[in-house]
């Protein structure tokens, strides 16, 4: 299964969330470390529990802000 996860920088570190799987959250130094302990994390996240469908999509959109 592959999920979509959300990395945001915080002032001191960075946090992280599986947007898939209610409650699955991490935060580390860094984007990295946050990523391998999601991957942790859900193995006891959903540990004898029903595996949820990846139903998040993710892309991006451009934004061109108005000269002054």
């Amino acid at each position: 299964m592959r999920y979509a996860i959300v990395i945001e920088k915080a002032p001191n570190n960075y946090s992280g969330y599986i947007l898939d799987v209610l409650g699955c959250v991490a935060t580390g130094e860094t984007p990295e470390e946050v990523k391998q302990l999601l991957q942790e994390a859900i193995v006891m996240h959903l540990e004898g529990e029903e595996i949820p469908p990846a139903t998040t999509f993710v892309d991006y959109i451009e934004f061109e802000p108005e000269a002054s």
